[in-house]
C-alpha cells in the first residue's frame, strides 16, 4: 500500500458483537478498586455505527496525523452521511487519492491540514478533483 492511500471496509452489521464491559468506569484519575466480574455487554456494532449504511472502517497508512494521535495501521469508524464541519477529521478523496486530514474551511475554500510539522496543508484548487468521502467519528487503536 502506498503512503497515502487508506484501506476501506464495510461492517458487518447484521449480528451483534458484544463484549463483556465492567460494571463501573474506569477512572482516570485516583484509583479504585476494580470489579471483580463484569456485568455488562456491550454491542460494539452499535456503539460505534450509528448509520450502517453509510459507515466504513478505514485503516491508516502513513504519520501525517500522529500529532493528533492517529498513527500508521489505527482503524478509522467513517461515516459518510455525516456532513463535514469546520476542523472534523476527514477522509478526503483528493485527485484519486485518499487522505486523512483536518478539513479547514474559509471564504477562499478549503484547506486539508495534515497533523505532522513535516506534511504542509494542501489547499484544494478549483480544477482539482475533490471530495470529502466521509467524517471520522470513531479512532480503534492498538496500544
Amino acid at each position: 500500500m502506498k503512503p497515502s492511500e487508506i484501506a476501506i471496509f464495510t461492517p458487518e452489521s447484521k449480528d451483534s458483537l458484544y463484549i463483556d464491559i465492567a460494571g463501573n468506569p474506569v477512572h482516570a484519575g485516583f484509583p479504585s478498586p476494580a470489579d471483580d466480574f463484569l456485568e455488562n455487554k456491550l454491542d460494539l456494532n452499535r456503539a460505534l455505527v450509528r448509520n450502517p449504511s453509510s459507515t466504513f472502517y478505514a485503516r491508516v497508512s502513513g504519520d501525517s496525523m500522529v500529532d493528533d494521535g492517529i498513527d500508521n495501521e489505527d482503524i478509522l469508524v467513517v461515516d459518510k452521511s455525516v456532513p463535514p464541519y469546520e476542523g472534523c477529521l476527514a477522509v478526503c478523496v483528493l485527485n484519486g487519492e485518499f487522505t486523512l486530514k483536518r478539513v479547514k474551511l474559509d471564504q477562499e475554500g478549503i484547506s486539508l491540514i495534515p497533523a505532522n510539522k513535516k506534511y504542509k496543508p494542501i489547499r484544494v484548487n478549483e480544477g482539482s478533483d475533490f471530495r470529502i468521502w466521509g467524517v471520522v467519528r470513531y479512532i480503534i487503536k492498538k496500544v
